[in-house]
């Protein structure tokens, strides 16, 4: 009992239920290696004892806990209503442009009466609400008590999309031009927002993250296991409109000339010879013509814009562009540096700043440069009639290696990984291999690590998705060396985590979406919506599964979703239609019963949805036509009453790879593939514009009025 009250007290639970009717414990060395990584002695039970009597002692002797939530137009928290009368509070708001703000005082009152219905009022007389900010809160007590802690104020929900839209889901580096260095570019980025909002009418365009990578060759390709989140990786950046590309001067502009060359064969091997994208390749070009154009002074205009940048950025950029110095010099794998540079606060570390100033700064540049072609991608958005513009994703997490981690440590939990406990469809559950952030060192900074890692993602997003929303309720941590059966769940403090999201949402003015696919705890759908956090709906998972497992009906769908066919993760709608996804899978040796079993349930599901989609009118050209099953699908999504409609572009074009392929590494080839026909012939973004398909299924979106006025069918039986 110990040991488990311990656990409670630091938010590790001691079990898990993978399906409704099933509990599994935890087993107690577990949860004894997730408490150390917390800071918690629990090796023995004189330990577990010592520590209980010092957690239970400093609860109820605690003030206030380290951060506090209060909600604009909401009742107070316990943590401030439970203050003894008398108690006196200032708060020092949050530094603003408006400057300097004298703080707030009150003095806690006794708490009035109920009023015959037994209600209290939502806000105490003596409470002078702050502004929306994030405030230090000081508490003295009558008795001389006193305690401080981050006071976070926030709006009740996160901006909406002000009206229904659609939009395409990409992979950018999947998506070449014409003029890519081998890969997709914010250049086409920004092109296709162009583009689809001007002439499908779109509202969106949702990429995958562009966070940075860990270097190396090769380097890691998943964009879900990046060194950095904070700070974008300037392989995307698109060199010619680097403004000081136009003024390298000679020898340097030959050998520019013949990186675009080079840039250039690589894109047509991707394009035109069956080749891989190859980022590592494009990487290398690119660094190459960045070097030179290094070299030109930077206008006083453009000095003065990056000096503001790097004051902005401050401490957070200067260990990014530290730590991507060092990596040149002593290569990615921080751990395996001399001792003095595995801390970024060491006096090495110091000297390392000074030694490899030039380099630093050729990294800070990198960052404003990618900064401001972002910045550029979301004004050519908008500027298209984009009612939300381009939409960022947020990994749920870093790689070990990584910048983040490096410059983080004490944020981090060490020796644990974070992933999946094993469920029905993963026996074995999962191990993503991405260090936790502690909630403890999250909570009394303030949660200043994430608070700056979302206004930096949301600076030039209309959107923000975050991948695996729910870690911000829980997460799975998997001691280091140990099968992700042998996890356990580690609680965040959701109420900070949603406040601090909905506060930075709220001043980028920026929707967010949350991918709430999979196991979800109960409970977290039903607050994510209350803050008006989108959640992910995909069409083949959208049944009734409390009752008779049928197609759920489109009005039955709930709003306040992104409605999407498929995912980076999941098969493109024709592999789904065709079950060329099963084949695939049984070639990679990745199914767990014979082929003809698969098939044959795999049939029978899109045999259903089709029967369905047909029975309410969204498929007139009959059965055996894949291409109007696509558009009947989309029909359908349309029909729903989904704020907005997610469309995976390779299905434009009639795709049958998938991006990503869990449960591979290099039996697949994940994330290095280019937009392809039906054919499997890349394609590039110009023809993808110019394609009869995709006008045909795009049709189908810009006339919602053919969605919203079609007779309704029969639910399906």
């Amino acid at each position: 009992m110990g040991l488990s009250r311990l656990a409670a007290l630091h938010g590790v639970a001691t079990s898990f239920s993978p399906s409704a009717d099933v509990t599994v414990s935890v087993p107690d060395d577990t949860v004894t290696a997730v408490l150390a990584a917390l800071g918690v002695d629990a090796a023995t039970p004189a330990a577990v004892g010592r520590s209980l009597a010092a957690a239970e002692s400093a609860a109820a002797s605690r003030l206030l806990p380290p951060t506090v939530v209060a909600w604009s137009g909401e009742p107070l928290p316990a943590a401030l209503t439970g203050l003894p009368p008398g108690a006196v509070l200032t708060v020092d708001p949050e530094p603003g442009t408006a400057g300097p703000q004298p703080p707030l005082r009150m003095r806690v009152l006794p708490s009035p009466a109920p009023d015959p219905a037994g209600n209290t009022p939502v806000t105490p007389s003596w409470w002078t609400g702050p502004p929306l900010g994030v405030h230090r809160l000081t508490v003295r007590t009558p008795d001389r008590r006193q305690a401080t802690a981050t006071l976070v104020v926030a709006p009740d929900r996160v901006p909406q999309p002000p009206a229904r839209t659609h939009g395409f889901l990409v992979q950018l580096y999947s998506m070449l031009s014409a003029r890519s260095w081998g890969m997709g570019d914010l250049a086409d980025l920004a092109d296709l927002a162009a583009w689809a909002g001007r002439a499908l009418g779109c509202g969106f365009v949702q990429v995958n993250p562009l966070h940075a990578a860990v270097p190396g060759r090769p380097t890691d390709p998943s964009p879900y296991r990046p060194s950095s989140r904070r700070f974008p990786d300037p392989v995307h950046l698109h060199i010619e409109s680097v403004p000081e590309y136009g003024h390298v001067a000679e020898p340097g502009r030959a050998a520019l000339d013949d990186l675009r060359q080079e840039a250039a064969a690589l894109r047509e091997a991707v394009l035109n010879k069956g080749a891989l994208i190859d980022r590592d390749a494009v990487w290398d070009l690119k660094k190459q013509a960045l070097e030179l154009i290094h070299e030109v002074p930077l206008t006083p205009g453009r000095r003065a814009a990056y000096c503001d940048f790097l004051a902005e950025q401050g401490q957070a950029l200067e260990d990014h562009a530290l730590w991507c110095a060092l990596a040149e010099v002593h290569g990615p794998r921080w751990r395996d540096w001399p001792d003095g540079l595995r801390d970024p606060r060491s006096p090495q570390s110091a000297r390392a700043r000074t030694d490899l100033l030039d380099r630093v700064d050729f990294h800070c540049r990198l960052a404003w440069l990618t900064d401001t072609q972002l910045a550029t991608t979301q004004s050519a958005a908008r500027e298209s009639g984009m009612t939300v513009g381009i939409v960022h994703d947020l990994a749920v997490g870093v790689h070990p290696d990584g910048a983040d981690a490096w410059a983080q440590q004490d944020a981090f939990a060490h020796g644990m990984s974070v992933g999946a406990p094993p469920d029905a469809f993963n026996a074995h559950g999962q191990d993503w291999g991405l260090p936790p952030w502690r909630p403890d060192a999250l909570a009394a900074s303030g949660y200043a690590p994430y608070r700056h890692l979302l206004r930096g993602l949301l600076a030039h997003a209309g959107a923000l998705r975050i991948d695996h929303v729910m870690g911000l309720f829980r997460l799975w941590w998997v001691p280091e060396g140990r099968p992700p059966t042998d996890g356990a769940y580690v609680s965040q403090d959701a109420e900070a985590m949603l406040a601090v999201l909905v506060l930075e949402a709220h001043r980028a003015g920026a929707v967010v979406i949350g991918e709430d696919l999979g196991t979800v705890e109960p409970g977290v759908r039903e607050a994510l919506a209350r803050r008006g956090v989108l959640g992910t709906s995909v069409l083949w998972f959208e049944r009734d599964w409390a009752g008779t497992g049928r197609p759920l009906a489109p009005e039955e769908w709930r709003e306040d979703c992104v409605a999407t066919a498929t995912t980076h993760d999941l098969p493109s709608t024709a592999a789904r239609l065709t079950g060329e996804h099963v084949t695939l899978r049984h070639r990679l040796g990745l199914l767990t019963r014979g082929l003809e079993q698969e098939l044959a349930e795999d049939a029978a599901d899109t045999a259903e949805w089709m029967g369905y989609l047909t029975r309410l009118r969204l498929l007139p050209e009959g059965d055996g036509d894949e291409e109007a099953a696509v558009r009947a699908v989309h029909r359908f999504l349309l029909r729903t009453p989904a704020r907005m409609a997610g469309v995976w572009l390779p299905d434009t074009v009639g795709d049958r790879r998938p991006q990503n392929l869990p449960g591979t590494w290099d039996q697949y080839p994940n994330w290095r593939l280019p937009v392809a026909d039906a054919e499997g012939h890349p394609v590039t973004l110009e023809e993808i514009a110019a394609s009869p398909r995709l006008h045909r299924l795009m049709a189908v979106l810009t006339d919602g009025a053919e969605a919203r006025t079609a007779p309704p069918g029969a639910r399906p039986s």
